[in-house]
């Protein structure tokens, strides 16, 4: 593992080392996880990481529950981009189901998954300065995190664990204040993000901070199986969205952003880009739902499509589809399906083993924070402990990833 700003230098074996405890305390590890280091003064010779403090056996309720009641658990897996985790999950049933989605509802997702994924984006490099010295750059984007919640806010009621969408779409209709909403962000986010950029990218302090800690290279990247922003700054040009399509994501003109070095610096700069990249993609996909039939939010599948709130209220019917459709009524199909989704942090993977019954048989969520965590302490051998706390930032690890 190669680290230019930390070299380890052989000491005495007879010279006693100190254990310390990285964690589990919020502030300095992002989470409520534990690395138990080796030290030498303020270098790290060794550690292992400790995850399980916020486990919620995710993956065991969700085999006792049918697949709507799913949706909530996966907001809480990445809770700064939980929309992406939502659509992630119907996509899987709609796969197992073999339900064609609307190319305008398509065009939606792909709005609120990238709106999502700038949102974790500003969470993770506003946070990285914040470790860095550098807090006011922090507060300054978190106003347009803000403006994205509002967004979320007004397409579904929710802000922070959405529980957006439904199987097959979406519950209602984007409406014009929501419209209003994510242009108004396309317009005034880019200013922002310069001005961002202009406070970190050629800074000397940063840069010093960050530019050759923890650097990775593709080859120990790809033996990790890591995946996302953190992968392709080793180099690696892969990218979900472009190997795998899904939600016509094949149509959109867009870069995907890579790095040279696989170190902290390049693990910002390609989130920086990848911010960009998604407003190109944002301001695609409004252009191509102004072409769609207006008022289609949601497939032709009244099995899986939960009747309005005013209907089941006073509606016989619509209360007996209400019923069946939550409480897993409906016949599905025996199958095996695997969907994944380019998530903030990664490769979003659902892995489904239903027997047909009224919950899955097995369901296995491939957490992109679970598998690029697995190499924080090898890499962090040799270290400096305030190299290892900005090498963790720059991961991006999320807790609810880690402890499914």
């Amino acid at each position: 593992m190669t680290n230019n700003k930390s070299v380890f230098v052989d000491n005495d074996p007879q010279e006693d080392l100190i254990t310390l405890n990285l964690g589990p305390t919020h502030p300095a590890t992002h989470g409520v996880f534990q690395n138990v280091l080796q030290i030498d003064g303020e270098r790290i010779v060794s550690g292992i990481s400790t995850i399980g403090y916020i486990h919620r056996a995710f993956e065991k309720i969700a085999e006792h529950r049918p697949f709507y009641q799913i949706t909530p658990l996966t907001d809480r897996l990445n809770y700064c981009s939980s929309p992406i985790n939502n659509m992630g999950w119907h996509m899987t049933v709609e796969k197992l189901l073999r339900i064609e989605i609307p190319k305008r509802v398509q065009y939606m997702r792909v709005i609120v998954m990238e709106l999502a994924r700038i949102a974790d984006h500003i969470i993770c490099n506003g946070i990285l300065g914040v470790d860095t010295g550098a807090f006011s750059g922090f507060l300054y984007v978190m106003q347009e995190r803000e403006f994205i919640y509002e967004i979320f806010e007004e397409i579904c009621g929710a802000r922070l664990t959405t529980n957006i969408g439904r199987i097959g779409g979406f519950e209602r209709d984007f409406n014009q204040i929501a419209f209003s909403k994510i242009e108004e962000f396309i317009k005034r986010f880019p200013a922002v993000l310069t001005e961002f950029e202009e406070l970190f990218v050629r800074n000397r302090i940063f840069i010093e901070r960050t530019s050759g800690v923890a650097a990775v290279t593709p080859e120990e990247a790809l033996s990790y199986s890591w995946s996302g922003p953190i992968l392709r700054a080793t180099g690696v040009d892969y990218d979900v969205r472009v190997v795998d399509p899904y939600c016509s994501y094949e149509e959109f003109d867009f870069d995907v952003p890579v790095g040279t070095n696989g170190d902290v610096y390049d693990r910002f700069m390609v989130r920086n880009e990848e911010m960009w990249q998604s407003m190109r993609i944002i301001e695609q996909a409004l252009e191509k739902i102004s072409k769609e039939p207006s008022g289609v939010f949601h497939a032709d599948v009244p099995e899986f499509y939960l009747p309005p709130k005013e209907q089941v209220y006073t509606n016989m019917e619509a209360l007996i589809y209400h019923f069946k459709i939550v409480m897993g009524e409906w016949d599905t199909p025996q199958s095996e399906v695997y969907h994944a989704v380019e998530g903030g942090n990664g490769e979003l993977g659902f892995y489904l083993i239903h027997d047909g019954g009224r919950t899955p048989y097995r369901l296995h969520f491939r957490r992109p924070s679970f598998i690029n965590y697995q190499m924080f302490a090898p890499m962090s051998s040799g270290m400096l402990i305030s190299d290892a706390i900005i090498n963790m930032s720059s991961l991006n690890v999320i807790a609810g990833e880690l402890d499914a």
